[in-house]
């Protein structure tokens, strides 16, 4: 009888303290597990079989549920850490006794702004996505290391429209992402405008496929839908403004990329094709609508 998994189980007798489970037909066999009494199924008799998720108990023996775990070992989920503790996180899973996460299976930082360069560290009330796996003492626990879990490959190709969640954040390299929950990809942190927090969910587009089969991912379009979607940024911007932003030709790159979250090489791309549709009037230090 797998622990974090489901299993179809004969109600074999029934006690003070609930109802006891078995593969097998008979009282008192190993293989029996305790369904406690506030979960035993109004008019339960025995002989019947209940679909149950296994997982221990407090003196870590293990006991039967019939609620849904929010996470099974088949597929990573986020999930709320309660409470922060000298052993580790204790995260909800939807049942009586928290998943541990222990200190070891911990990646940081949680969030990270590159506008201000912060991060922050783990703490209660964060969603996080996990793992679900039986630890070496047989007790399940979480793991935030997902990374090694997930398969290269797949059918995505060069191009390919994806959607994924953020697992890993690295400030200096890039933030890595489940793509549909199984497949490793990578967001090379020259493209991370916004504050970004584990657990987000992305969308994307598949910029490379490496030789081992994982996914880097843009969250930019093509060149040539790009520049349409900066131009049409820029003029938002103006319209907002009242017709004018004191960012042009010779504007500092840094500032441009806080204030419209493209490079400095993208927004001249797109000034000069405004320009060219006479939508604009460009300038070193400024850019004017063009209401002629």
């Amino acid at each position: 009888m797998q622990l974090c998994e489901f299993h179809n189980l004969k109600i074999t007798r029934f006690t003070k303290n609930g109802a006891y489970l078995s593969e097998g037909d008979k009282a008192g066999d190993d293989s029996e597990v305790l369904l406690p009494g506030k979960e035993v199924p109004a008019g339960a008799k025995e002989g019947d079989t209940l679909r149950v998720f296994i997982y221990t108990d407090s003196s870590d023996r293990p006991i039967a549920t019939v609620k849904e775990p929010l996470i099974t070992k088949e597929a990573p989920a986020v999930l709320e850490v309660n409470q922060i503790t000298p052993i580790g996180a204790f995260l909800n899973w939807g049942l009586d006794k928290d998943l541990l996460l222990p200190f070891r299976e911990q990646t940081e930082p949680v969030t990270f702004n590159p506008a201000t360069n912060e991060s922050e560290r783990l703490s209660a009330g964060d969603k996080i996505p996990v793992f679900l796996y039986v630890d070496k003492s047989g007790r399940p626990a979480a793991s935030m290391r997902i990374y090694n879990n997930l398969m290269p490959g797949g059918e995505y190709l060069k191009d390919s429209a994806v959607e994924g969640t953020v697992i890993q954040i690295n400030p200096e390299l890039g933030v890595f992402v489940a793509i549909d929950d199984k497949y490793f990809g990578m967001i090379p942190i020259r493209e991370i405008h916004d504050r970004v927090s584990l657990g987000d969910k992305i969308c994307g587009r598949v910029s490379l496929v490496r030789d081992d089969g994982k996914y880097m991912i843009s969250l930019t379009h093509k060149s040539h839908i790009q520049m349409d979607t900066d131009a049409q940024t820029i003029l938002d911007a103006l319209e907002e403004a009242g017709g004018t932003i004191p960012y042009g030709d010779k504007s500092d790159a840094d500032a441009i990329k806080k204030k419209f979250h493209m490079s400095k090489a993208a927004f001249k791309r797109a000034v000069g094709q405004l320009y060219k549709e006479k939508k604009i009037i460009p300038g070193e230090q400024e850019t004017k609508l063009n209401i002629t």
